[in-house]
C-alpha cells in the first residue's frame, strides 16, 4: 500500500511525450488532488513561488526539468542562441525561492551540463539536458531511500516521532527525507507513532504530512504547533525528525518556520533532534546560519488564506518569515545519504563530502 501511495502522488515528472512537467498542486491538498501540466518556465516560476511544488529536493527536480523546458521551447538555431535562451529562463527561475539551496544546485548542474555539450547539434544538446534532469530525479529517489536507511539506525521500534512541516514523498522525487524512515519502518514492523505539527501559517504538517501518512495507513496524530511541548513532557516523543532547506558549513540549519522552537524544546526534554537532508542541501559556501537569506512572504498567508473572514485587522503589520535557522548546538545529528554527521559539524560535514 505504501509504495502505491508513493507512486500515485509523484510530485514532479515529465509527461509521456516529454514536452511538459506534471506537478502535483500541493496548495489544493488535502481537499483536491490536481496535477498541473507546465509547459513554460514562467508558469513553473509561479508554481515554485506559490508553493504548488515545494520541498527542497522536489524544487531541485522541478528546476532541472525547467532548464529542459527552456531548451525545447527555444527557437534557437545555434548553440550560442540556445545557451542564451536557457540562461535567461534559469536566471529567472532562480529568483522564485531564495532560501532552498537545491534550486540553485540543480540549476548549476544543468548549466554545467549545457557547457559540456557545447559544439554539439541542438537536438543532442536538448537530449543531454533531459538526461541530466532525469538523473537529478533518479538520484534523489536513491538518496531519499539511503537517508531513510541511515535514520533507522538511530530509531527504535514503537518510538513516537515528532515532525514539523512536510519532508515526505511529495516534497521529494520519492520516499521523502524525514518521512523516508517512517515509510521504511512501517514496511519492517517498527510501528512508529508520528506526531505531526500543523506548521503554521501554511499548514504543511496538517495538509500534507498528516494527509500522506494517513493515506498510507501509518499511525499519525496531528497536533497544533504549540502542543509540541506537552507531548514531549508526557513522554510521547522519543525523537524529532525535520527536513532542511539549507544547511550551513557549521551545521546551522534553515527549515520551515517553527523548527528552531521544536529544537529548543527537544533540548529541554533531552530528546534527540535530527535533521534529514541530502548532501545537495548542505551549502559549504555558506559559513553560518547568519549568512542564509530568509524568505519573507505575504501577510495574506497569516490573515486571510485559511479563513472565510479575516482573522486579524487587514491593515495590521505582519512579519511572515518562511524559515528560521536552528543553531547547530541544538542538533543531535544531520542524516544524509552517506551517513550521519555529528558535532562538530564543521568537520563532520566536510568529511561527509569526502566519502566515496
Amino acid at each position: 500500500m505504501i509504495n502505491s501511495i508513493i507512486e500515485q502522488y509523484c510530485p514532479v515528472k515529465l509527461d509521456s511525450e516529454e514536452k511538459a512537467i506534471i506537478l502535483l498542486d500541493q496548495t489544493l491538498l488535502p481537499n483536491e488532488t490536481v496535477f498541473l501540466e507546465i509547459t513554460d518556465t514562467e508558469t513553473l516560476w509561479e508554481a515554485i513561488h506559490s508553493l504548488r511544488v515545494r520541498g527542497a529536493p522536489a524544487i531541485g527536480v522541478a528546476a532541472g526539468y525547467g532548464a529542459y523546458l527552456a531548451a525545447i521551447n527555444s527557437k534557437a538555431e545555434t548553440y550560442e542562441e540556445l545557451a542564451k535562451d536557457i540562461k535567461i529562463s534559469t536566471e529567472h527561475l532562480a529568483t522564485s525561492r531564495p532560501t532552498a539551496v537545491n534550486l540553485f544546485w540543480a540549476l548549476g548542474r544543468m548549466e554545467a551540463c549545457l557547457k559540456a555539450a557545447e559544439g554539439k547539434p541542438i537536438p543532442e544538446v536538448i537530449e543531454t539536458l533531459k538526461k541530466e534532469a532525469d538523473n537529478i530525479r533518479f538520484e534523489d529517489e536513491q538518496t531519499c531511500k539511503a537517508i531513510g536507511e541511515n535514520a533507522l539506525t538511530v530509531l527504535k521500534p514503537n518510538w513516537g516521532i515528532l515532525t514539523h512541516c512536510n519532508a515526505g514523498t511529495i516534497a521529494t522525487a520519492k520516499y521523502g527525507t524525514t518521512l523516508s524512515p517512517i515509510y521504511l519502518g512501517e514496511e519492517r514492523g517498527y510501528n512508529f507513532k508520528v506526531y505531526a505539527d500543523e506548521t503554521r501559517p501554511l499548514l504543511q504538517g496538517a495538509r500534507l504530512t498528516a494527509w500522506e501518512l494517513h493515506k498510507s495507513g501509518i499511525d499519525v496524530t496531528l497536533i497544533c504547533d504549540n502542543m509540541a511541548s506537552i507531548v514531549m513532557k508526557e513522554g510521547r516523543i522519543q525523537a524529532c525528525l525535520v527536513g532542511c532547506d539549507r544547511v550551513a558549513a557549521n551545521g546551522d540549519t534553515a527549515n520551515k518556520i517553527g523548527t528552531s522552537g521544536v529544537a529548543i524544546l527537544a533540548k529541554h526534554y533531552n530528546i534527540p533532534f535530527y535533521v534529514c537532508g541530502p548532501l545537495s542541501t548542505i551549502d559549504m559556501n555558506t559559513q553560518t546560519g547568519d549568512d542564509i537569506e530568509i524568505e519573507l512572504r505575504d501577510a495574506s498567508e497569516v490573515i486571510t488564506m485559511w479563513y472565510e473572514k479575516p482573522m486579524a485587522p487587514t491593515d495590521v503589520k505582519v512579519y511572515n518569515p518562511a524559515f528560521d535557522v536552528t543553531d547547530n548546538s541544538l542538533i543531535t545529528g544531520i542524516i544524509t545519504e552517506k551517513g550521519i554527521a555529528y558535532p562538530p559539524f564543521d568537520k563532520s560535514l566536510k568529511d561527509m563530502f569526502a566519502k566515496p
